[in-house]
């Protein structure tokens, strides 16, 4: 045996590696005992403290708590980085399956719709809830149904069938990827470290978030669109008179049933008043039930008395029931085609208890959308203290918003995301540099939200949550400590057999099989790569695997020791004859596993990637690490037994 051997090198410099890659898994496995022990200290201390606090509340305060020690400590961040990445089913979390409505995306790219392009939509939307065919094949189909050419709606009259089909087809197409894509940089920037996310099919996402806690935020951060427009406002003249029209339309029609009662009761706060008597309260009570008959709208949709704006006070209560009045086909008609309805974002005071929302008359097409926006922040409002988002517009949006702005001072402009409106202040004066903000936050949480979302882009076509579901961190940890069960339990098994059949040379094996896991786990943990159940599943059945390489190695040395040979040339001849079989074996199972990697999905991949690993991981063991030891026992004139 040589003194220098590239063997011992490269066994040395792998194992070195492998201990230093996994090094961070074992300081996080400590800092996980460590965090969970004074989580539970002060778990104790709250309860006995207040006896009556919930386990709700105090659930959310033990999670922030754990949150705060280990965003306190860089060295936690670090080690947990590093780590060996746990799938859903190993740690627990959440499972979303998304579809983008893709038949929202084509509509919008419609010119032109009519009442007629609508009930195509309806009838082609609840088609696809049951059909995997594409939006775009289902929409086609029914325009060509009702004899109408496609270019009446999209593309132009030059273009033929089949480009506007091929043009629509590669729009809802792109919508989806670059749907994946915000999505992973709004959960990369959310700050989950071993996210999924895949496509499956043509219009669906399935995205798992291991380890996180705040469900209901991950929610609103994976389903926002954040389409971020901005709008001015409508004069407070032309308001009072649509909303005037759409009061006389509704006067004297029976409402339903629910928004006659709620009507008369937000009509009796309006003209309640201290009363002396209970004659004059039914006098009262009359004229209220009165005026909600002769102004449904004004009895829901209170004004300002003294006649400062135009936007109208809805209580929470009545904002469902106005929404439904303000969609009635007679009340659409007396809207302007340039302008539309919206609401706050939250409500902007309470009354009894009750949110009041503002009623805004904006128009319907957008001065600027976010689509501009290169930069974003949450801040604190030195002036208010209130938290608030801060944004920063490219060159083109710059010019256009100091063009805006500088074309109308004094006038409104109301801020909206996703539909509703987070502010409408009074354009002071020209805009240059490209900045603004948004206030109407309640926490920096929300507005923390918000930056995010705005920086990683608006989501080409809403998405709509079909499945959810969540794996609790008992399960995890139940289906961990299985996992780990069953790989102590295989490889003591292994080991135990083939140092009874073949001895010493079996607990050279024993050594291999102990090297394979070893550079599995380094391998996983220096690509960041994420062990799930099935791939703990993929290192069993490597144990089985590599041990087969020995014995095959191991017979043949019998065989040649059987027929007098030394034990030195019985060692090279029995591993270059079984060499070849052992190559073969494990290269078809190797291509296999790549099949298996390139098609299959979640489950599938992780093992087959962790038993790709595995072979590899095995070839090195058997051929490089158990050679280098048997040219050594060789080399020192140590016996070999092999039973």
């Amino acid at each position: 045996m040589k003194l220098f051997d590239y063997r011992l090198v490269l066994t040395v410099l792998f194992t070195v590696l492998s201990i230093y890659l996994l090094y961070p898994t074992f300081e996080d496995y400590q800092n996980t005992k460590k965090v969970s022990r004074v989580v539970t200290e002060k778990k104790n201390a709250i309860k006995s403290q207040n006896k009556e606090i919930s386990e709700d509340q105090l659930e959310k305060l033990v999670l922030a708590l754990e949150d705060s020690i280990k965003l306190a400590d860089p060295s936690i961040r670090d080690a947990r980085l590093k780590r060996i990445k746990l799938g859903l089913d190993l740690q627990g979390g959440m499972r979303i399956v998304l579809e983008v409505n893709t038949a929202k995306l084509v509509e919008k790219l419609a010119q032109n719709p009519d009442e007629e392009f609508k009930e195509i939509m309806k009838a082609a939307e609840a088609q696809a809830a049951t059909s995997d065919e594409p939006i775009v094949d289902i929409i086609v189909s029914k325009i060509r149904e009702k004899g109408i050419r496609l270019s009446r709606y999209f593309g132009t009259i030059r273009q033929e069938d089949d480009q506007i089909i091929s043009e629509l087809t590669q729009q809802t197409e792109d919508a989806v990827s670059r749907a994946i894509q915000i999505i992973r940089n709004r959960i990369d920037q959310y700050g989950v470290s071993e996210p999924s996310i895949q496509k499956q099919g043509d219009r669906r996402i399935v995205v798992e978030l291991p380890g996180i806690a705040k469900e209901e935020e991950a929610r609103q951060l994976i389903q926002g669109t954040a389409l971020l427009e901005f709008k001015l406002l409508k004069d407070p003249e032309f308001t009072f008179n649509v909303m005037q029209r759409i009061d006389e339309v509704l006067a004297g029609k029976k409402l339903d049933d629910t928004t006659a009662t709620d009507t008369t009761k937000a009509a009796s706060d309006v003209a309640s008043a201290d009363t002396a008597t209970k004659k004059d309260t039914a006098n009262q009570q009359m004229s209220a039930e009165q005026f909600a008959k002769e102004h449904p709208f004004f009895s829901i949709a209170l004004l300002d008395p003294q006649g400062r704006s135009a936007e109208a006070y809805v209580k929470a209560s009545d904002k469902d029931k106005l929404l439904r009045i303000l969609s009635r086909p007679d009340v659409q008609a007396v809207i302007p085609d340039n302008g539309e309805f919206l609401f706050s974002a939250k409500p902007v005071t309470f009354q009894e208890g009750e949110g009041i929302y503002l009623l805004y008359f904006v128009n319907r097409n957008p001065e600027l959308t976010g689509g501009v926006i290169t930069d974003a922040l949450a801040q604190i409002d030195q002036n208010t203290s209130a938290p608030m988002v801060t944004m920063e517009m490219n060159a083109d949006g710059a010019a256009e918003w100091a063009r805006i702005t500088g074309a109308n001072v004094d006038k409104r402009c109301a801020i909206i995301l996703d539909g509703v409106i987070f502010s409408a202040p009074v354009i002071r004066g020209k805009i240059p540099g490209g900045r603004s903000q948004i206030e109407g936050m309640e926490n920096m949480e929300e507005a923390k939200l918000l930056e995010i979302v705005l920086k990683a882009g608006a989501l080409p076509a809403p998405v709509d949550i079909i499945e959810e579901r969540t794996v609790g961190p008992s399960l995890g940890q139940d289906s961990v400590s299985s996992g780990l069960n069953s790989m102590v339990l295989g490889y003591l098994l292994i080991s135990i057999f083939m140092i009874f059949y073949y001895r010493m040379a079996g607990s050279l094996a024993a050594a291999g099989l102990t090297v394979t896991i070893l550079f599995i786990l380094g391998v996983l943990a220096g690509f960041k790569a994420t062990l799930t159940l099935p791939g703990i599943a993929g290192i069993v059945l490597t144990m089985g695997m590599a041990v087969d390489a020995n014995v095959l190695i191991y017979e043949r040395i019998r065989e040649e020791l059987s027929t007098g040979k030394t034990i030195r040339a019985a060692v090279d001849i029995g591993f270059s004859k079984a060499y070849s079989a052992i190559i073969d074996s494990n290269l078809t199972t190797l291509i296999t596993c790549i099949i298996l990697y390139q098609f299959g999905s979640g489950p599938v991949q992780g093992f087959a990637l962790t038993l790709m690993i595995g072979v590899l991981t095995s070839l090195f063991a058997a051929l490089i690490f158990v050679r280098l030891i048997f040219d050594y026992m060789v080399f020192k004139g140590s016996k070999i037994s092999l039973g």
